[in-house]
């Protein structure tokens, strides 16, 4: 039975919510960085593709970081022009200023970078201390503005540490307020190892209003390690923001974080929002679909609950919504 054909899941706005959401969908890139069988830059550039046909706009595809550290994205250089020409916002990571070039070099138009609420996290990801971490970003940041293109800044460990346990409230703001000051354009609020409570997400996203952080340039991407991603992004809703981060089929993790498993899938989110009547511009048929093809690919099903309940169901019959 394909439940979408019923009319399911119904819809029931709920008040103080966003009317549309911007998803940021990371899979092609968060999502497949963990893989350790290479997947080839074809197979991508197809996924990437695929994903812009489901109306999604804002789709990552890759990151600019040496080959020796994640060797799954070495193929930058031939990812990115294979699908540059898709009418979607593609970002791109750039660890620092080699990469940016590379990625300018490439016409990027949208970068991000990779900063930590942690010391422990900067040491093991960057192999820097935190402040070090960010005066490394500062020019990186300085020039892709320069050169007119969008930042995101990322920022992992907001809700705790595999090292260092919880993290502070006010570390995690003073680490955002930095990054807005160099120049970023949007900041994505990460929940890495997925211990993030819906309570600690309204009282982060609380503090950082009150430090001044405008609410419109705040994402946030959740980890489903503990069930709480769903609950996490609701709770963000209903404090202003409207971009989230999401993993199609629930692909990816985090390399230096051993327990980090399972970004929010984009499918349990896109279901969510349909039933809060919250517009998102997806094809929630085709993203299915998409993830089914992906998951043939690596020879495993999707992880994602509403991929499993859709796909044996004729789940490939496209839902405009």
């Amino acid at each position: 039975m394909n439940t979408p054909d019923l009319g399911l899941p119904m819809t029931v706005p709920a008040e103080g919510l966003p009317a549309r959401v911007r998803i940021h969908e990371v899979g092609a890139r968060d999502g497949l960085q963990n893989e350790k069988a290479i997947v080839p830059a074809a197979v991508k550039a197809e996924f990437v593709r695929r994903l812009a046909g489901t109306g999604l706009t804002t789709i990552e595809a890759t990151s600019f970081v040496h080959p020796k550290w994640v060797p799954q994205l070495a193929d930058a250089e031939e990812l990115f022009p294979a699908v540059a020409d898709l009418p979607v916002d593609l970002p791109v990571l750039v660890p620092n200023e080699r990469g940016l070039d590379r990625a300018l070099a490439l016409g990027a138009r949208r970068v991000a970078v990779f900063a930590s609420a942690t010391e422990s996290f900067a040491k093991a990801n960057l192999n820097r201390t935190l402040d070090e971490a960010l005066a490394m970003f500062a020019p990186v940041v300085a020039r892709a503005k320069a050169a007119d293109v969008h930042v995101r800044g990322y920022l992992s460990m907001c809700f705790g540490d595999p090292w260092e346990g919880a993290v502070p409230v006010p570390q995690v703001v003073r680490v955002c307020r930095a990054l807005l000051d160099m120049g970023c354009d949007e900041l994505s609020l990460g929940d890495t190892i997925g211990v993030a409570t819906p309570g600690h997400v309204g009282a982060l996203l609380t503090a950082l209003t009150e430090a001044g952080v405008p609410v419109d340039t705040l994402g946030v991407h959740f980890h489903d390690t503990y069930g709480q991603a769903l609950s996490n992004t609701l709770t963000a809703l209903r404090h202003g923001v409207t971009t989230v981060d999401a993993s199609a089929g629930g692909l990816g993790g985090c390399p230096y974080a051993k327990s980090a498993t399972g970004n929010l899938a984009t499918e349990d989110l896109v279901w969510m929002l349909r039933g809060l009547g919250i517009d998102t511009g997806v094809d929630l048929g085709r993203l299915v679909a998409t993830s089914v093809w992906m998951a043939a690919h690596l020879g495993r099903p999707s992880p994602s609950r509403t991929v499993r309940a859709l796909a044996g169901s004729g789940a490939d019959s496209h839902q405009e919504h």
